[in-house]
């Protein structure tokens, strides 16, 4: 562990007469270049307000009083070769990286050539592919744990440089080379470095410790550069940090290098950048910079800082000004005399003009163009693609009768040969690994757990540690960490070891992974499956163990949402899922794990089940029962009672896929049954069968004899005493009622 605290005086050493001098490592060129991306984020800034206040732009948020350590930053980093995930005060670390002035004004008039979103997202939020910017969204630092995901990547394709390579396209689908990879074309340099910032405010944010522990634990080339105003929009340091000094909290960190530095001052802010840059390239661990910087400007044009900070305490900021104090420090070093300042400023002013011009006779995107890239353009789960037949069956080759399995047993079998096909799955969350001590595994003092369930049992043993390996209890660190492997092109599947405790994680889910494609306008994706054990009827689950609420998952656009009720369903679309191109939240269900429904032999190493394709599980005339989970054999039980002690036919689909799902099918057999009946096991208000139970009745209400029915679970928790469960959930004589009432409706 390393630490430097610079002095917060503006570094000025020695005499200015020499010309081959250099300032901490910088030559006068450097400095002069190092002003001119500082005068140019600034008088952005400055023009992105006029414009604001002309109604010409819809936001802004302005990165005044950062621009030093954003661009020592840019100057100490390699722009295309690092990986970097900005805050939106970081337009001179952008400036510095290569972005164009146009560019951030195309984003700011919302444009369709705006290359960060094609005008998807406000102003500063960055995104430059070409550039290694990471597509940056709003939440308070919830980019921090994609960084260290994004290092984690780059050491593993440094230990593992085939997993990069793109297989070559076949005809033959069914040898399995058609996936996410040949979308995901793969960099790394091997000694890359991921670039994290954030304000003092965000260090508040439990997801920034969750990140500093996981770089810690794992030694990872991550920069974390806390850019230190003092406030958070209007909370001040001492409200936020305890002691005032997020460097004395974080200093008990093992394997890091700390800096703290006069973030205002160019020369200071380099020096420190620089020693932080060498630490983490030589493989030594990660960097944390704590930068004192200032905030001239209010936090956004939506706020006024004059409503809680003195007239005062503004104008010793003011003194501090990186860009004036930079222009002094050039005079008084002989480095540029005032006329030089006034031609590089008046360059400044003509360059940005233009590009004000540019932006604002920019054409706006097309009203039509918003359903775009919610998912993958390049590859359709629910296609033929992902539609492939079963290679051992009840006729294989060998003439015996394949051994029937449980769906536990079909989800581990699938996952251990998807991770013999490619290369690039890794496979983490609490408790995935067999033994995180291998050296009980190898001395064979241990058996090896291998999940709660025991669904990723021996997959450590089989494949080592650096791609089955147990996380941190964290579950946005685990889905945060995720979505930045899969964006530089991993394919993580990850586990959520309960649905009920997926909620840390929902900020990651909804806010990052499921909307990154759409956001970047397909500039980046990052298609993770999140495997999670859900549901109840486990006589003894209580409220935390048996929770629900899938409906929630649905309503995230960009997310696929899969459900199976059965072992052979479950191998075929965990498949799909680890093949396709998109995020998946694949559900399943406790109860159906070793149930002796739905037991069926393992399909072959090549058998999909596309999305959005539900199946007829009993074919029916009178009555259309729509389900799906631990449902359908409920279902499934009280349909054949009913059809034999009244002869009522029950058409029951199980539809297998949430989002997307099969309306095709349900709105055929309504249309031949005219009575629809849907089954969920979440609560019966605002569950997922709503949305169903709603479109049934919008679009095909002249077809129906009957009122749309519904059966669910109580609106309440799920309760410990078995009793008590089974009144809570739906069961086969709550569904056989409501089928036998509407079907004499």
């Amino acid at each position: 562990m390393a630490t430097t605290k610079t002095d917060p005086k503006l570094s000025v050493p020695g005499h200015s007469g020499r010309k081959s001098r250099t300032y901490e490592g910088l030559t006068r060129e450097q400095l002069i270049e190092a002003y001119r991306i500082m005068y140019t984020s600034r008088r952005i800034d400055d023009r992105e307000i006029l414009l604001k206040r002309q109604q010409k732009i819809f936001f802004q948020m302005s990165g005044a009083g950062h621009e030093a350590i954003g661009v020592a930053a840019g100057m100490a980093l390699k722009p295309g070769y690092d990986w970097f995930y900005p805050y939106y005060r970081d337009r001179a670390l952008c400036l510095a990286l290569g972005a164009k002035p146009v560019e951030m004004f195309l984003q700011a008039v919302g444009a369709a050539d705006d290359p960060s979103s094609g005008g998807r997202q406000m102003p500063s939020h960055w995104g430059y592919k070409r550039l290694n910017i990471v597509t940056q969204s709003s939440p308070t630092g919830s980019q921090i744990l994609q960084a260290v995901g994004c290092a984690e990547a780059g050491h593993y394709f440094s230990k593992h440089p085939k997993a990069a390579e793109v297989p070559h396209l076949s005809e033959n689908v069914k040898s399995g080379t058609l996936d996410y990879r040949q979308f995901k074309n793969v960099t790394f340099q091997g000694d890359e470095i991921a670039y994290v910032s954030l304000g003092d405010g965000t260090t508040s944010e439990g997801e920034f410790w969750e990140a500093m522990n996981a770089s810690a634990l794992n030694k990872l080339p991550v920069i974390f550069c806390v850019q230190d105003n003092g406030y958070a929009i209007s909370v001040p340091v001492e409200v936020q940090t305890a002691g005032g000094s997020i460097s004395r909290l974080v200093s008990g960190f093992p394997n890091f290098h700390f800096e703290e530095v006069d973030g205002t001052d160019p020369v200071a802010s380099c020096a420190a950048f620089q020693r932080a840059v060498e630490y983490c390239r030589q493989g030594h661990g990660p960097a944390f910079v704590h930068a004192h910087v200032i905030r001239p400007y209010s936090h956004s044009l939506s706020d006024d800082e004059r409503l809680y900070r003195p007239d005062s305490e503004r104008e010793r900021d003011a003194a501090r000004d990186p860009v004036s104090r930079t222009q002094m420090f050039l005079l008084r070093e002989g480095i540029l005399d005032e006329k030089g300042i006034n031609e590089l400023e008046k360059r400044v002013e003509e360059e940005l003009q233009v590009a004000v011009d540019q932006a604002l006779a920019a054409l706006p995107p097309a009203p039509e163009s918003v359903m775009q890239y919610l998912y993958s353009p390049d590859l359709d789960p629910t296609s033929g693609t992902f539609d492939t037949q079963a290679t051992v069956g009840p006729d294989s080759a060998d003439g015996k009768k394949p051994v029937a399995k449980t769906m536990a047993d079909l989800i581990n079998v699938t996952l251990r040969d998807e991770m013999k096909r490619d290369e690039r799955i890794v496979i983490f969350g609490e408790d995935v690994a067999d033994c995180s001590r291998e050296e009980y595994l190898k001395r064979k003092l241990v058996k090896g757990k291998g999940g709660v369930f025991k669904l990723t049992f021996g997959l450590q043993g089989e494949f080592g540690n650096d791609r089955v390996f147990n996380s941190p209890l964290a579950e946005a660190a685990i889905v945060g960490r995720a979505t930045g492997m899969a964006t530089r092109g991993l394919k993580p599947v990850v586990e959520i070891q309960f649905f009920d405790y997926i909620w840390p994680a929902v900020m990651q889910i909804r806010d990052e992974l499921s909307v990154i494609r759409w956001r970047s306008n397909n500039m980046f994706s990052c298609p993770v499956v999140i495997r999670v054990a859900i549901g109840g009827y486990l006589t003894g689950g209580a409220i935390y163990h048996s929770q629900c609420g899938e409906s929630i998952f649905t309503h995230m656009p960009g997310l696929r949402v899969v459900f199976p009720s059965n072992a052979l369903d479950a191998a075929g679309l965990l498949r799909t899922a680890i093949r396709c191109d998109d995020p998946v939240l694949f559900l399943e269900h406790k109860r159906l794990y070793r149930e002796t429904y739905g037991r069926a032999p393992y399909p072959g190493p090549d058998y999909m089940i596309p999305f959005g394709k539900a199946k007829i599980v009993h074919p029916g005339t009178d009555l259309t029962v729509i389900t799906y989970g631990a449902v359908v054999p409920r279902a499934l039980q009280a349909a054949q009672k009913l059809e034999r002690e009244h002869g009522v036919k029950v058409e029951l689909i199980d539809l297998r896929c949430l989002n997307p799902f099969d309306w095709e099918t349900i709105a055929a057999s309504v249309a031949k049954t005219n009575r629809a009946l849907v089954a969920y096991e979440d609560t019966l208000s605002w569950g997922y069968g709503a949305e169903i139970a709603a479109r049934i009745a919008d679009q095909l209400f002249d077809q129906l004899d009957a009122p749309v029915r519904r059966v669910a679970a109580a609106d309440t928790f799920v309760a410990y005493q078995p009793i008590l469960e089974d009144a809570i959930l739906p069961q086969a004589n709550d569904l056989f009622r409501a089928m036998k009432e509407l079907a004499e409706y």
